[in-house]
């Protein structure tokens, strides 16, 4: 057992700057200034990485935790030579979060989502005797079923039925674990809801998504590895969004980086990208609006069916409140970029065959908008391209799989009430 100092932090709003101290699970802050995310604020100012901790843990200096789960890997970065030059690029960075055993990669979820599911399990500060509730597209759900599984913390998966594939292992999930599934046709908004009634019931709570301050420090590991690993702040950061949670927290891990004042003081655009034809966030970003614009739920669920990176179907993301994603945007001036299904296949085929592994529909739309932009970079800036899922075929290749099945298929557009008699019945 490593030995493990709970980390020193305090939380703040970003609306208010008031600081107050993380306890019973607060998502939230008290004030009354509008919606806004909290942010966590560290006693340690310089990073640190403790490489006697295990996995993500070795950033632990900057991650809202009390203590460490066996099992956790970590992100990786490395200077690409293939595919930059392919690009044209001599400073092109790829951290990659996944199973990628030839490099250390151990992610056994194959995706970044899996930092986040560590660092939440992590946070100590949950209520006892509850059953922690999460909402997911794919990736979230497997990294969280396959942590909460292995660690015997009770989990209720929302997802999409049409999704369900995404619930791979390479062993059969603990019973700690449910998974509600909205009925095929539904999405993730759908999923969504089905959590939020599930949490307004006494035996539940929610994980909270990009409002958890250990959800999104948990994904800021990417940047803290990139960084780390470069030597200094890359000039632009690469990232396909569903929620843009990963980006927010890309954002805030700079700040931190230029407090440190060792790694320079880039600003780093965030290049973040959709895929076609589904791109409410590019929308709004485009009309320079703060909030989301109006979208008609059949029409989302039929743009939803058609995109290819299903993991990037979030109709309300946390875009519009103080401290989201129009925020972080706007703070290094960036950009949302869109690409078709037929760019994301190219590039990662491209990527497989110059970097030689797999990688998620997700990741590859995220390099087919790079792949776009590079005429408008000097060939010489330094890029983060974040892989943010790869390596789930070469995963299923070397093991032997176990998909899981929903204990419950809850029908679109039916009452609350009867949402909550189906949840009755997984107890």
């Amino acid at each position: 057992m490593v030995d493990f100092k709970k980390t020193q932090y305090q939380l703040k709003s970003l609306c208010c700057d008031k600081h107050f101290e993380d306890q019973d699970w607060v998502l939230d802050s008290d004030c009354s200034c509008g919606p806004s995310l909290i942010q966590a604020v560290y006693k340690e100012k310089q990073l640190t990485i403790h490489n006697n901790h295990p996995g993500l843990y070795k950033f632990s200096d900057w991650l809202p935790i009390q203590k460490t789960l066996p099992g956790a890997g970590s992100p990786f970065t490395y200077k690409s030579e293939a595919l930059a030059a392919h690009l044209g690029l001599t400073n092109l960075y790829i951290t990659f979060s996944g199973y990628w055993p030839e490099r250390g990669g151990d992610m056994k979820s194959g995706s970044f989502k899996e930092c986040e599911a560590y660092c939440v399990n992590a946070r100590g500060t949950e209520p006892k005797r509850k059953t922690l509730v999460v909402a997911s597209a794919g990736n979230t759900a497997r990294a969280f079923a396959n942590v909460c599984s292995e660690n015997k913390v009770p989990l209720l998966l929302c997802i999409p039925q049409d999704n369900i594939d995404a619930l791979y292992f390479d062993h059969e999930l603990d019973e700690c674990v449910k998974v509600v599934a909205a009925a095929s046709g539904g999405d993730y908004y759908d999923a969504i809801h089905i959590s939020n009634v599930a949490c307004s019931m006494p035996e539940y709570y929610a994980e909270g998504g990009a409002k958890n301050v250990a959800r999104r420090d948990g994904m800021a590991t990417t940047v803290y590895s990139a960084v780390t690993t470069i030597g200094e702040i890359p000039e632009y950061y690469f990232q396909a969004v569903g929620s843009g949670t990963g980006a927010i927290a890309a954002w805030e891990a700079v700040q931190r980086f230029k407090e440190d004042g060792r790694f320079g003081q880039n600003e780093m655009k965030l290049m973040v990208s959709q895929n076609e034809p589904f791109i409410p966030i590019k929308l709004a970003w485009d009309a320079d609006s703060r909030a989301m614009l109006p979208l008609d739920d059949d029409e989302a669920r039929k743009q939803v069916e058609e995109i290819d990176a299903k993991v990037l179907s979030n109709r309300k993301p946390p875009y519009g409140l103080i401290g989201g994603l129009y925020d972080a945007l706007k703070a290094t001036n960036g950009d949302v970029l869109t690409a078709s299904n037929n760019a994301g296949k190219e590039a990662g085929d491209l990527f497989e065959k110059l970097e030689g592994i797999d990688i998620e529909p997700a990741s590859a739309i995220a390099l087919a908008t790079l792949i776009d932009f590079v005429p408008n970079l000097n060939k010489d800036a330094v890029i983060m391209l974040n892989i943010t899922g790869g390596g789930k075929m070469r995963f299923q290749k070397d093991h032997k799989i176990y998909f899981k099945k929903p204990d419950m298929i809850v029908p679109v557009d039916i009452s609350d009430e009867e949402i909550v008699t189906i949840l009755e019945s997984l107890k």
